[in-house]
């Protein structure tokens, strides 16, 4: 993770009261915690051997699992290809995830498992990519097709679960939160959770937003064990990808776009989206919908207007549903937001790993990057209609990453001339106050 740019200031404008954590997986920040991250690897060979040493270390069958690779921060800039893999672990199954959690590159043996073989078509809202001159399936998967083969690995047992919700909840209290919203929750989080409140070892409330597709289930089951700390908060949809794996959904080509995929990959049909909408409102809660480009922040915000005529709500009354991440916003669409009563819930941090991506897959779209300025501007208050979050365990969970971002728009020891939008630069009082918990 890139290191951030000057503490002290942003220390001196830090809020005394508790913060809020707006978008964090918890039971993934906790397993991340002990989980091999590559984040410090260098380029492709380095991730290899680091696997290879990895796998030394392990019993018999178990897979070599790791994660917070950045390709586009590498030398080489490119995956280990799938044979790589099979000759650095050859006898196990072995899945590495990317950073941002929407590619897996594998072995031979974990690519099986994840039931494809080289015939194998694209599954649905995934892809598997092949090399262009033979056909050949490079172990690189995206979105769907890669939780394919990372969910073939073994679950940790239910009580090992519980330990990396409890060890998560721990790390997020000393960074100062005392709200965390989990987004796409497991229906067996909101038990955990209880249990750990009526043992009184809670100390943070917590909010879930579980799929939407599981939303009923979920209203439910939540009956058994909400409690004062522990809420159902909404559902949560997918609309696209990722700016790193070219699949985020835009209104305009990557300039280094994906083979047949010059706009990216959307997750759901507009018509997809406004069901999602309707599915949440059915149970008077807000839907949280990825949507990292800006076609896909586009077509969400289409979504909740539809939803809203429908219903003959007035758009000043809002709806309070939420876009998580938006990090391109076509221009048109920035005043959407407070005029809808749509939430900008956003991770500056991001910046701080997607420079590179940006600059080199969307030199013409920079000035809509995390366009923080003009939502404020446009009426979306810090704390309300603007809230941050990290996105743990995609980045850190530090918020001094996501307020130095927000306020600097570039990383530490880089010149000015290569920030990102300067010009959507807030102050420190309006980043702290986007994390405050209300």
């Amino acid at each position: 993770m890139p290191q951030v740019l000057m503490q002290s200031p942003a220390l001196m404008a830090r809020p005394k009261a508790g913060l809020r954590e707006a978008h964090a997986h918890i039971p993934a920040h906790g397993r991340a915690l002990s989980m091999l991250n590559l984040a410090t690897c260098q380029d492709s060979a380095a991730c290899l051997e680091t696997l290879r040493a990895e796998a030394k270390g392990l019993e018999a069958g178990e897979w070599v699992l790791a994660f917070g690779a950045r390709i586009e921060s590498w030398a080489d800039r490119r995956w280990p290809t799938r044979l790589e893999l099979d000759e650095s672990v050859p006898d196990r199954p072995c899945a590495v995830m990317s950073f941002d959690h929407h590619a897996v590159c594998a072995n031979t043996r974990a690519f099986e498992a994840g039931g494809f073989n080289e015939s194998s078509r694209d599954p649905a809202g995934g892809v598997i990519v092949r090399d262009q001159r033979t056909g050949a399936a490079t172990g690189l998967l995206l979105e769907s097709a890669a939780y394919r083969v990372w969910n073939a690995a073994p679950e940790p047992a239910p009580a090992q679960r519980v330990e990396h919700v409890r060890l998560a909840l721990e790390d997020l209290a000393r960074h100062g939160f005392v709200e965390i919203h989990d987004l796409l929750s497991p229906d067996w989080l909101g038990p955990a959770l209880a249990a750990l409140d009526d043992r009184g070892e809670l100390r943070v409330r917590v909010k879930l937003f579980p799929a939407v597709a599981g939303l009923e289930r979920a209203v439910e089951s939540s009956r058994s064990w909400r409690r004062d700390r522990v809420e159902l908060g909404g559902g949560k949809l997918f609309a696209d990808g990722t700016l790193n794996s070219r699949t985020a959904w835009m209104l305009s080509p990557y300039a280094d776009a994906l083979p047949g995929m010059p706009c990216g990959r959307p997750m759901v049909t507009p018509g997809e989206i406004v069901s999602a909408v309707r599915e949440a409102e059915r149970f008077g809660l807000p839907l949280a919908t990825h949507a990292i480009g800006d076609g896909a922040v586009r077509a969400v915000l289409d979504a909740v207007e539809r939803v809203g005529r429908e219903r003959g709500r007035t758009l000043a009354k809002g709806s309070r549903h939420r876009i998580e991440h938006a990090e391109l916003i076509d221009e048109a669409d920035v005043r959407r937001f407070s005029r809808l009563g749509v939430i900008a819930s956003v991770q500056p941090c991001h910046l701080l790993t997607d420079i590179e991506v940006l600059t080199r897959s969307l030199p013409d779209r920079l000035g809509r990057v995390l366009p923080l300025r003009a939502l404020i501007d446009d009426g979306c208050e810090p704390g309300d209609l603007l809230v941050f979050g990290s996105d743990t365990p995609i980045v850190r969970a530090d918020p001094l990453d996501s307020v130095l971002a927000a306020t600097m728009r570039r990383r530490s020891g880089m010149a000015a001339e290569r920030s990102i939008a300067p010009e959507q630069s807030i102050t420190l009082t309006e980043a702290w106050k986007a994390f405050h918990a209300c």
